[in-house]
């Protein structure tokens, strides 16, 4: 994540408690309204939307939807690494190839309706739309 995200998570964080506290101020509740738990509660929320949003961008930069020149050099890097170790790029999994393609599958562009259902994936798979040969990956045929 980029140092913008955590700006986000930040400014959310902040953002939701501060508006309540304003809404409160110019239209009060009651007399003497305690604000704790429940400004509390609102940075609880305010942290979980600026997460959501921020793991949200990055995804997009990530499919390449938005700019994400860094993460391609970067990505390039870490995955040629592994090539030339003869290492698997996407790392291994107990999972057999059903299952991880499920997991694929279940999970493909879940980003696009965070405010739905929030959906991470943690499974290593295969299916990620690249050649690996771009990254120096020998395969059978070459």
């Amino acid at each position: 994540m980029r140092p913008s995200d955590y700006g986000v998570i930040a400014a959310s964080t902040a953002a939701a408690p501060g508006a309540l506290y304003l809404w409160e101020h110019f239209d009060p509740s009651a007399k003497s309204a305690k604000l704790r738990g429940p400004l509390k509660l609102a940075a609880l929320i305010g942290f979980t939307g600026g997460f959501l949003l921020a793991y949200q961008r990055s995804s997009l930069r990530f499919w390449g939807w938005s700019e994400n020149k860094r993460e391609e050099e970067k990505d390039f890097a870490e995955l040629s690494q592994l090539a030339k170790e003869g290492k698997p790029l996407y790392g291994t999994t107990d999972l057999d190839a059903h299952l991880a393609g499920v997991a694929y599958r279940n999970s493909a562009f879940s980003q696009l309706k965070f405010s739905v259902l929030p959906w991470f994936n943690l499974v290593n798979h295969p299916h990620h739309g690249t050649d690996p040969a771009k990254y120096g990956v020998k395969t059978e045929s070459s």
